[in-house]
């Protein structure tokens, strides 16, 4: 930069010709130096060097008059600012004699009245007619052009501190470590001596130190009030900045002590304001006084911005997490956040060697209470069982809410299984006092289940497993009438490893396709033609031959294994339901029919998985029946009543399969989009035979007139209770006397070979 144009507009040219004139003609040119907006001055070489001549307005920029200057050799010397003193008497040497490039260099003075002012010297050093080097030069007064670069460069890293704060609350949501890191940025610009942050207590009435000056305050009280008689209290009460100019002469509000002790002489305050509610306030503070300009102000909101910003993420995260590993319910932890517990619980305990446990506790006949008193009932109480169990456990134990009425509980530090039982025992003392709900008292029992674990480092423990373990436990106490706790022993290990055996062979078995399907024909009872075929899944294991369903679709649930083994069965079976389509184009198309688990018709995806099938497959919806159990209606979950809808108006039909084996399950059917029943055939093979069952049978067939829902019987038999079904009005059946399940090349010989109706007893033939 052109250093000797600054500030006042001269050219360079110019200045340079006005030296030449001033050095060769002195005295003519008095007029115009006095006009001039700058210093025109000669003066001997050296620190000591006698000043010659000075214009009129040094004593308007620095408060002494030419006649001072000229009297006192040493005044200028003396004027100098003591940071920049070194610096500018690096000029006063020989070396520049008769160089008119000298570059200027400016400095600070200090004026008559104790202010300080820039100074821009531009100058050349020539010998007179004597021989002695003097200085011919021209002093620009250049404090505001400083001031101004000043506050570029200050502003400039006040913008730098608000970006690199940005960048790390963007990096690291740890509120704590950002707001330590915020006050450390805040340091680093010019004038702030020291920064804090103070949080509101939630009482709302005082503020106390989270951030900044802690390791300076030591002993000091680290509290302040959040109302109008302090500083930062006013901020949050006002919502505006508050700036305090001088400490020692404030007014307003008492000092804080935890600044005292810092020698704080100003502070800027301002709140750190979240959407609902301020957070608390940034300040920064100075030792000298009247330190903080608007410009301040808003690089210090900029900050508390950004600490809002980051400090509300913070929270909506943790509020998220919350809900995540907690039940909305009873606010007690989730199953999730019960197997993170465990598995920390496991790896502690393979170091110290003392055993854990588990309690899977599930209460009994709760849904007696759902369905005599209603769900909101159902949730009253186990609202009030969670506080209940919390009571009856040690310090440090956690009971979670696996969902519906289990419950898991971890007892960590074990001494031996005993421990646990007395533990177990503890619980269930939980349930001997009546719960009142809805004004009446009632009283209700628990089976508990419990699992005790002595894992190593050689033997670490899996906490799946040994939930599982305690879930086999409380269902031995179920089977064992209830009411009662039941320790994990070794029969049920060793049915539990041969769970672990076939779940592991299954999925094997996935991988090499050996499972398949087998149909079995339904059968219109009205004319005995085949209207469609139920897919049956059979595992053809390699060493224990053909297995049934039954042998391995419950590891499959508990597993999970069953959603992408449901998902191979609808599509195989579609394309193969398409095939037979094909051989009989002048034929009605056959209905479809498959079976959905529980698991299935939980996840929130089937009803798209199920549309994916058909897309790929080009099977209409029509033609696929979807059979699900009772257990789906009568939990009557959201997901599942919504995954049924949704499937019904995409044009599937749902059936409900063992019809009749559920508990009250009548009341559900206007619940959900069904479209038919099916019989369980604990019912079909007592027809005729027992009066009673035979009753049911007829009382399910009307009520499912009356709803328009089709009928369906399975495991029919005989002739007698296929007469039977017909006299009743049943609409299809499925069973043996018709057909057992076939593999799909006996089933196209059977439509191909001309055999699509059944041969018995029906009219015509």
């Amino acid at each position: 930069m052109e250093r000797g144009s600054a500030d006042r507009g001269w050219p360079k040219k110019q200045v340079n010709e006005f030296l030449d004139q001033l050095s060769s003609a002195g005295a003519d040119y008095r007029r115009l130096v006095e006009r001039l907006p700058a210093i025109i001055y000669t003066a001997e070489l050296g620190e000591h060097g006698r000043w010659r001549y000075v214009s009129p307005q040094v004593e308007e920029i620095l408060g002494y008059s030419p006649e001072d200057w000229i009297g006192d050799p040493e005044l200028w010397a003396r004027l100098l600012h003591p940071e920049d003193r070194e610096r500018a008497l690096e000029q006063e040497t020989r070396k520049s004699l008769g160089d008119r490039t000298t570059p200027p260099v400016d400095y600070r003075m200090v004026t008559r009245s104790g202010d300080t002012v820039w100074i821009l010297d531009e100058a050349v050093l020539e010998a007179d007619e004597d021989g002695v080097p003097v200085w011919h030069g021209v002093l620009y007064d250049i404090t505001e052009r400083k001031m101004a670069e000043q506050e570029l460069k200050r502003a400039a890293g006040q913008q730098a501190t608000v970006a690199r704060l940005g960048e790390r609350a963007l990096r690291d949501g740890d509120s704590d470590a950002l707001m330590d890191e915020a006050v450390s940025l805040m340091t680093d610009n010019d004038g702030v001596d020291a920064a804090c942050i103070w949080e509101i207590e939630r009482d709302g009435r005082r503020l106390h130190l989270r951030a900044g000056l802690k390791g300076q305050v030591i002993g000091a009280d680290d509290r302040v009030s959040a109302a109008r008689n302090s500083h930062a209290g006013a901020a949050i009460e006002s919502g505006l900045h508050v700036i305090v100019d001088d400490w020692s002469n404030e007014q307003r509000f008492s000092m804080p002590p935890a600044l005292r002790m810092v020698g704080v002489r100003s502070s800027l305050a301002v709140v750190i304001e979240g959407k609902d509610e301020a957070f608390g306030v940034l300040d920064i503070h100075s030792t000298e006084a009247s330190r903080f300009t608007p410009p301040d102000v808003h690089f210090v909101q900029a900050s508390a911005n950004v600490l809002a910003d980051a400090i509300e993420r913070r929270q909506a995260d943790e509020a998220l997490r919350y809900r995540v590993l907690h039940d909305s319910l009873t606010g007690l932890p989730n199953r999730l956040s019960f197997v993170d517990s465990l598995g920390d619980a496991l790896q502690r305990a393979t170091v110290s060697g003392t055993p854990v446990g588990t309690l899977f506790l599930d209460l009994d006949h709760f849904k007696l209470i759902n369905d005599s008193l209603g769900h909101h009932m159902g949730d009253e109480l186990l609202r009030a069982i969670a506080p209940r169990l919390r009571s009856h456990l040690r310090p440090g134990d956690i009971v979670a809410r696996f969902g519906g009425d289990e419950f898991g509980i971890l007892v960590d530090r074990l001494a031996d299984e005993d421990e646990a039982m007395a533990i177990a025992d503890r619980v269930a003392a939980a349930f001997s006092e009546p719960y009142v709900l809805g004004g009446a008292e009632h009283f209700i029992t628990a089976s508990i289940g419990i699992a005790v674990a002595r894992p190593s480092t050689g033997e670490p423990a899996d906490p799946d497993m040994l939930i599982r373990n305690s879930d086999a436990a409380m269902y031995r106490a179920k089977e064992k009438g209830r009411a009662r706790c039941e320790l994990f022993d070794a029969e049920m290990r060793a049915r539990a490893l041969q769970r672990l055996d076939v779940e592991r062979e299954l999925r094997k078995g996935l991988e090499r396709s050996e499972l398949s399907l087998n149909y079995q024909p339904v059968v219109s009872l009205a004319s005995g033609e085949i209207t469609g075929l139920e897919a049956l899944v059979r595992w053809d294991h390699p060493t224990r031959g053909r297995l049934d369903p039954a042998d391995f679709i419950a590891v499959a649930e508990e597993s999970g294994l069953i959603e992408p083994i449901g998902i191979r069965v609808q599509e195989t079976a579609c394309r193969q339901i398409i095939e037979w389509h094909e051989q009989r184009p002048d034929r009605r198309p056959l209905d479809l029919s498959v079976n959905l688990s529980a698991r299935q018709v939980s996840h929130r995806d089937l009803a798209a998985q199920v549309a994916e099938v058909l897309a790929r497959t080009g099977l209409d919806p029509v033609h696929l029946r979807l059979e699900i159990t009772e257990s789906v209606v009568v939990k009557e979950s959201a997901i599942a009543r919504a995954t049924l809808e949704a499937l019904s108006e995409m044009g599937v039909r749902l059936v409900l399969d063992d019809f009749g084996t559920g508990y009250s399950s009548l009341a559900y059917l206007n619940r959900f989009p069904l479209d038919a029943l099916k019989i369980d055939r604990s019912f079909v093979e007592a027809l005729g035979v027992e009066q009673e069952r035979t009753a049911i049978v007829e009382a399910i067939i009307a009520m499912a007139r009356a709803l328009s829902l089709d009928v369906i019987a399975e495991g029919v038999e005989n002739e007698a209770q296929l007469s039977e079904l017909r006299r009743l009005g049943c609409d299809y059946g499925q069973g043996h006397l018709f057909s057992r399940a076939l593999p799909p090349e006996k089933v196209s010989s059977l439509l191909a070979e001309g055999f699509p109706r059944y041969s018995g007893i029906f009219p015509g033939t």
